[in-house]
């Protein structure tokens, strides 16, 4: 297969690189294609199937309305399944279309793998796409992460659980910082407590009886700090899957902590939509997300 040469913007300068399969999978004839998140096995692997398999996906935009700005694209499914077209490939080509270059994730799922393997999965998603930064032709400093649902919470989580990376680690992958610079929360499951909790989520997660401390711990509302990342939320009042009252939570725990945050709530609408193309009303949030994103400066201009 023959490599895609795309025309790069880094830091103002023009730079002309060689996008080879090695560095992201993303080829003329067959578009992106899965990378693995570790070259051998991944820690903790029950096996070699694909379900033990972690990938990344990256979608690039044309060079020229290229930004600089990336997202990791984390699809729902309560974790034990990944809405992987509505809520990942359809993402990707969104973001795609305002510059955004997209990474989209398949993580390892429950009941065969449960917390802390997910978000070890996230950690270092967010860690390859910052350590080849320069290379991919991005800003290492607006990597964002948006979570669908279930997606959503492992996004909170990885928002409120980071490290700076090892600088004496030997994969230098390693060495990059887990924390995202912006999260995107889309009809997210936040809180593992009662009465607003998504069950089924925490039960693949965490199994059926979870240590109360976990539990508080992974209720990312709790976690909030002034670190967390900037968070754009969006949800709907009749989602009778995913409680409206885990995305008000954690917007109120990031007004306590001062940390910038906007949240759309629609009156009407069902759990799931992804992008909602076919209810006019609905699809108007992912232009709210871009003027959100436009006054954060991560579209430069657009």
């Amino acid at each position: 297969m023959n490599p895609v040469r795309f025309q790069l913007f880094f830091a103002g300068a023009a730079l002309i690189a060689l996008m080879a399969t090695a560095l992201m999978g993303q080829t003329a004839s067959s578009g992106p294609q899965p990378q693995p998140l570790w070259p051998k096995s991944a820690p903790s692997a029950l096996g070699t199937a694909d379900e033990d398999i972690p990938t990344l996906t990256a979608y690039l935009p044309p060079a020229a309305e290229a930004t600089g700005t990336a997202v990791i694209v984390v699809p729902g499914g309560g974790y034990v399944h990944l809405s992987m077209d509505k809520e990942g490939d359809q993402i990707a080509h969104w973001l795609n279309s305002i510059g955004v270059a997209a990474f989209v994730l398949k993580y390892r799922l429950g009941p065969r793998y449960h917390h802390p393997i997910e978000l070890g999965d996230a950690q270092r998603a967010i860690r390859t796409v910052r350590s080849r930064a320069a290379e991919l032709g991005l800003d290492a400093a607006h990597i964002g992460m948006m979570g669908f649902s279930a997606g959503g919470h492992l996004t909170a989580t990885a928002g409120t659980h980071f490290d700076a990376g090892d600088p004496a680690a030997p994969d230098p992958i390693d060495r990059a910082g887990s924390r995202p610079d912006f999260l995107v929360l889309c009809y997210p499951v936040i809180t593992f407590e009662e009465p607003y909790l998504h069950r089924g989520s925490r039960q693949y997660l965490l199994g059926d009886n979870p240590d109360p401390k976990l539990v508080r711990d992974l209720s990312n509302e709790l976690q909030v700090t002034a670190q967390t990342p900037p968070t754009f939320l969006f949800h709907t009042t009749t989602d009778t899957v995913v409680p409206v009252e885990n995305s008000v939570l954690f917007y109120l725990a990031l007004r306590k902590a001062g940390v910038p945050a906007e949240m759309h709530i629609y009156e009407r609408g069902p759990h799931g939509v992804g992008l909602a193309p076919t209810d006019e009303i609905l699809a108007s949030w992912p232009a709210r997300l871009a003027d959100w994103m436009r006054v954060r400066g991560l579209l430069r201009g657009k």
